[in-house]
């Protein structure tokens, strides 16, 4: 494979222009020289602002995948067609980086994950929440030790009044969902990562549609139209791992709650704890007495220099390229993410019948 690689961009729309591409741009190994989109101007307008020399545009992506010379495909579209582009490129011979949730159904997720491991090419999934600061330092705690067995954890997506209004967001058939699906694969993505536990027993759920109905609603991107609202405004989920150890899964677009925050986790080990509430705050117990501390990622370290940009997105793709061009493993296998898509789609099941879901 050449020192340059050759990407190509499947949808162009929010998430697109909001973290792939211009991360993408930082990295001095990729040439984007294809783009497409259903809608030709969004493609065309990224192509012109992020485009390699000659850059491409396509309206069709299976044309894009079979007159193209690209190596590695992104695929930033809806939901319900991640299986679909990602199993076609990975079948064409290219690595594929897809946004999350991994899929909009669990066996959509297992047909990307057996396309992969059929073909040997490359599949990611974009968890960028994996590559903060904080999430990294945790987890290096987590695996010297420091927090002892792990056995309870919170993931956190909550939000006041931040249902997005844009795009399919309210369109269940496109996206499979709402909060739960958009934001709360984040935070489980993450809490799970950090417990290094892929191993389901049991999930409850309980999914509410209870503010998104009101009109005229109080929201940061404007009201919303109750028409349109077809997912839920909240969800969540207490999850039952094989090894005794519980998860809480907390989300929503629209809460009367006071206490929110995104893609955040809460730890308790037997040897200490840790959330991310006020920062990364530690705690636990020392000498007979307890302690509580909150480490400060402004005075320097050894992965993160005082003074260094980089953000969650950008180490997100320097690591993608790296892995592919240094044909290593990627921090975000499939195997995991098809974990957090079936502990997803299993809540709804379970909030749907009233049944607790149980893992074979």
């Amino acid at each position: 494979m050449s020192k340059t690689l050759k990407v190509a961009i499947i949808g162009c729309g929010g998430i697109a222009n909001g973290k792939h591409l211009p991360s993408l741009a930082k990295q001095p190994e990729v040439e984007m020289i294809a783009f497409c989109d259903i809608v030709e101007e969004r493609a065309a307008k990224a192509a012109a602002e992020y485009g390699a020399e000659g850059a491409k545009v396509y309206t069709d992506f299976r044309k894009l995948l079979a007159e193209s010379d690209v190596e590695v495909v992104h695929v930033c579209t809806p939901n319900d067609s991640h299986a679909e582009i990602t199993v076609a490129s990975l079948e064409s011979g290219r690595h594929v980086m897809c946004e999350k949730p991994m899929a909009k159904t669990a066996e959509q997720a297992r047909q990307m994950l057996d396309a992969a491991k059929r073909t040997g090419n490359k599949l990611s999934i974009a968890y960028q929440n994996r590559f903060r600061s904080d999430s990294l330092y945790l987890k290096q705690l987590c695996e010297n030790g420091e927090l002892g067995d792990i056995y309870f954890g919170k993931a956190l997506a909550l939000r006041r009044r931040a249902v997005p209004t844009w795009g399919v967001f309210l369109d269940e058939e496109k996206q499979g969902g709402g909060p739960l699906i958009d934001i709360g694969t984040h935070a489980l993505d993450l809490t799970l990562w950090l417990m290094d536990n892929y191993e389901p027993k049991s999930v409850t759920g309980s999914v509410f549609h209870k503010l998104g109905g009101r009109a005229n609603a109080a929201n940061a991107f404007g009201p919303w139209d109750p028409e349109q609202f077809k997912v839920e405004d909240s969800a969540f989920g207490f999850i039952t791992m094989k090894n005794g150890a519980t998860i809480a899964l907390e989300s929503s677009w629209a809460l009367n709650v006071l206490d929110f925050g995104e893609a955040r986790t809460l730890l308790c080990g037997t040897e200490g704890g840790a959330d991310m509430n006020d920062g990364l705050r530690l705690n636990g117990e020392k000498l007979s007495r307890l302690y509580e501390t909150k480490v400060d990622f402004g005075s320097g370290g050894v992965a993160f220099f005082e003074g260094e940009q980089e953000t969650d997105a950008v180490r997100e793709a320097k690591a993608w390229v790296e892995a592919v061009l240094e044909d290593k493993e990627p921090l975000v296998k499939p195997e995991q993410a098809l974990v957090v898509t079936e502990i997803l789609e299993a809540i709804y099941e379970s909030a749907k019948t009233g049944k607790t879901v149980y893992f074979a």
